[in-house]
């Protein structure tokens, strides 16, 4: 038996990093195209948010010592998955920083 669990783990695991690696080439692939990679990251915050919402709390313990477990792992582990957001005023800053490099002042005479 801890053998079929050895080679689900095995299998999970070899299924994420072909997810990532997938997501890794589209991303490359539209390397300098905004609106296709905020197209992805779109996808992948709607895919975090459908997965935690409905089949992350289905799975949620319903005992103390499996919750305390699952807490523990997930302090162990990393913590708690989160998709940072680009703040607005990182955004502006960006444009600016970009729009000097672009045009550098003009010296009058």
């Amino acid at each position: 038996m801890d053998e079929a669990v050895g080679l689900d783990s095995t299998k999970f695991k070899a299924d994420l990093e072909a997810i990532a690696t997938l997501v890794q080439r589209v991303a490359q692939q539209h390397q300098g195209q905004s609106t296709e990679l905020l197209a992805i990251l779109r996808l992948l915050e709607q895919l975090h948010q459908e997965i935690r919402d409905s089949l992350f709390q289905e799975s949620l313990p319903d005992n103390r010592q499996a919750l305390y477990a699952l807490l523990r792992d997930i302090e162990t582990s990393g913590g708690w998955p989160y998709i940072h957001r680009m703040k607005l005023q990182a955004f502006l800053s960006y444009l600016s920083d970009q729009s000097a490099v672009e045009s550098p002042a003009v010296e009058s005479d």
